[in-house]
C-alpha cells in the first residue's frame, strides 16, 4: 500500500512538473485582479516563512517567486498560469502578499492586507488555500487570525509546515500535533497537515500530489 502511494506521488508529481508556470498578473487591489478562469490555489503565509522558496521548490523554478525583499512583487497579489503542451493555463497558482510585514508603510499594509482579505472572501475559482506555518515557530496569533477569516469565508484552506529541516529528532512530530490541535475545531481547515522542507526538497512531492488531485489533473 505504501509503495502504491508513493507511486501515486511520483506520477502526480511528473503531472505537475510537466506544466509550465509563467508569470501571469499583479494585483494591487480587488479591482486589479485577472478575470476569472481556470481554478486557482494560494499560498499565504507570515513574512520570512519560505513562501517564494516553496513556491519555487514546488515548481522546480528558481527565482520564479521572488523573495520577500524585492519591492513590488510580495506586496501584490502575483498569478501564475500553469500552462499545458496546448499553452493553455490548466490551473493558476496566487502567491499571496506574506502578512505581519511591520517594515512598509502603514497605508500599503492596508491596502494589500484589504487586497488580500476581498480575493479570498469572493474568488469563486479558489479551491484552496495553502496556510504556511514557519515549523520552528508554530501557530501564531496572526496565523489564527487569518485563518479565522478564512473559516468565516467558508475558504478550504490546508496548512503546511515549512522549514522542518531545522527542526531536530521528534520536534516535527510535535509540531504537527500542536498545529493539528490549534485547527481540530475549524470548519474550513483540512484536516492533514503537510510538512516540507524546500532547502532539502522533503515534502514537495506530496505537496504536489494534494494539488493535482484538487485540481483534477
Amino acid at each position: 500500500m505504501a509503495q502504491d502511494a508513493a507511486t501515486l506521488t511520483d506520477a502526480a508529481s511528473k503531472t505537475l512538473l510537466a506544466l509550465d508556470p509563467t508569470f501571469l498578473w499583479a494585483a494591487a487591489t480587488m479591482k486589479d485582479l485577472p478575470p476569472m478562469g481556470p481554478v486557482e490555489v494560494a499560498f499565504a503565509g507570515r513574512s520570512n516563512v519560505g513562501k517564494s522558496s516553496l513556491v519555487n521548490g514546488l515548481l522546480n523554478r528558481n527565482g520564479l517567486a521572488r523573495a520577500s525583499g524585492e519591492p513590488g512583487r510580495t506586496r501584490e497579489l502575483i498569478f501564475f498560469a500553469m500552462k499545458d503542451k496546448a499553452g493553455e493555463d490548466a490551473f493558476r497558482i496566487v502567491d499571496l502578499p506574506g502578512y505581519g510585514y511591520a517594515k512598509a508603510p502603514k497605508t500599503e499594509i492596508a491596502r494589500w492586507t484589504a487586497a488580500t482579505r476581498d480575493f479570498l472572501r469572493g474568488r469563486a475559482t479558489l479551491k484552496r488555500v495553502f496556510v504556511l506555518i514557519d515549523s520552528r515557530h508554530g501557530v501564531k496569533d496572526a496565523d489564527l487570525e487569518v485563518m479565522t477569516g478564512l473559516d468565516k469565508a467558508a475558504v478550504n484552506y490546508q496548512i503546511v509546515l515549512t522549514k522542518t529541516d531545522t527542526l531536530k529528532s521528534g520536534e516535527l512530530d510535535k509540531a504537527v500535533a500542536h498545529t493539528l490541535a490549534a485547527i481540530a475545531k475549524r470548519p474550513a481547515a483540512h484536516p492533514m497537515v503537510l510538512s516540507v522542507s524546500s532547502r532539502e526538497g522533503t515534502g514537495l512531492a506530496e505537496l504536489r500530489g494534494e494539488i493535482v488531485e484538487l485540481v483534477g489533473l
